[in-house]
């Protein structure tokens, strides 16, 4: 996938707003491969909303959302399948972890479906951000900064060609976030791939090309 297009797209809930003042909602927006971009919002202003639509997790909004020109109203359950095994990455604001298996089966299962990354690799993953003695523990039973970290790994254990990240650094303190923006960026620049991050004011330290209000 190349490039997500949004045209004129607005969440349902705000169809009778007329106060509404965005550069995504009711615009033309064009997201390319390989550029990195923040999505600055306010509580409320719909940025879970926007990675949702996306993903086509939900459909409540007018207009249209495109890959590579295809409209994704339009596309079947196998094909958004594949997308999501092998073109688009979700990290979710709620992780959606499972939270009686182990950290490590969490993100095994994925790695599994994809075949992504080897043993080694997702271990040194768990080991830069701190939670290498977590393995084994359930995933409920960790923190909510260990659960983001340990949804983050698991974002990264598939091929994308954009990766969603909604607040991905809410709950992480400074250091882990330049940790997760080091491992993101390098995951990122190998597959040639995008980064589209969402914040309300706590950002993900990477390198944007465009910064968008949401």
């Amino acid at each position: 996938m190349q490039q997500i297009t949004l045209s004129q797209v607005l969440p349902e809930v705000f169809r009778e707003r007329t106060d509404l003042i965005s550069e995504v909602w009711r615009q033309e927006l064009s997201l390319e491969r390989s550029k990195h971009y923040l999505i600055e919002a306010s509580s409320g202003a719909g940025k879970s909303s926007f990675c949702s639509f996306v993903y086509g997790w939900r459909g409540d909004y007018s207009g249209r959302i495109a890959f590579d020109g295809q409209d994704i109203r339009a596309l079947s359950a196998s094909a958004w399948g594949r997308i999501r095994r092998e073109s688009l990455s979700f990290l979710f604001q709620d992780m959606r972890l499972f939270g009686e298996l182990t950290a490590w089966d969490n993100v095994w299962i994925k790695n599994q479906l994809t075949g992504h990354k080897d043993r080694q690799t997702i271990e040194s993953y768990f080991e830069a951000l701190g939670i290498a003695e977590k393995l084994k523990s359930p995933a409920r039973l960790l923190s909510l900064g260990q659960q983001q970290r340990l949804a983050a790994i698991r974002s990264l254990c598939q091929p994308f060609d954009f990766l969603l990240l909604d607040e991905p650094i809410s709950h992480l303190d400074e250091a882990n976030g330049r940790t997760l923006a080091g491992l993101i960026t390098t995951e990122a620049t190998a597959q040639g791939a995008s980064v589209i991050v969402t914040s309300v004011g706590k950002h993900l330290p990477l390198e944007y090309h465009h910064t968008y209000q949401l």
